[in-house]
């Protein structure tokens, strides 16, 4: 028994500085108003049905005039630049918070779409994208006769 956790203590030892910044980062993380974050901003649903692909992406803090929507081949492109500025004024107290910068997300398409009928709707934060499929990635029900 003895041996056996001596076997398992230096790979337990060896992890800890990852350990270690993983913890660090997950306490962090909240305060991060960065939109650095690689390629997780703005966070996406994708959904795929039969007759569409739907696309939800979570940006607030926008006004539709500053996201862009573009497709090429089949890559969905959603881009754009954040401006948000909170402002409090209270009784010897003075707190700003301010959130901005470019953002770009690239999300490969599950099927082929009809790019000239997408409808984008921006409501609440919420960037909703339906892709009507083009003809061919449609499912196609036979019939059998029996």
């Amino acid at each position: 028994m003895l041996l056996a956790l001596n076997k398992q203590r230096p790979n337990r030892l060896t992890g800890w500085p990852n350990d270690l910044d993983e913890m660090f980062n997950r306490f962090f993380k909240p305060f991060d108003t960065s939109l650095d974050t690689g390629s997780s901003w703005p966070l996406v649903d994708v959904a795929d049905h039969d007759n569409a692909i739907v696309v939800r992406a979570e940006i607030p803090g926008c006004n539709a005039e500053d996201i862009d929507v573009n497709v090429n081949g089949d890559v969905l492109t959603i881009s754009g630049e954040k401006k948000q500025s909170f402002e409090k004024k209270e009784k010897n107290v003075y707190h700003v918070e301010s959130t901005y910068g470019s953002f770009r997300r690239d999300i490969p398409l599950p099927a082929d779409i009809n790019a000239d009928k997408i409808k984008a709707v921006y409501d609440k934060g919420v960037l909703t994208l339906t892709c009507p499929k083009s003809d061919k990635a449609k499912p196609v029900k036979i019939k059998i006769n029996g």
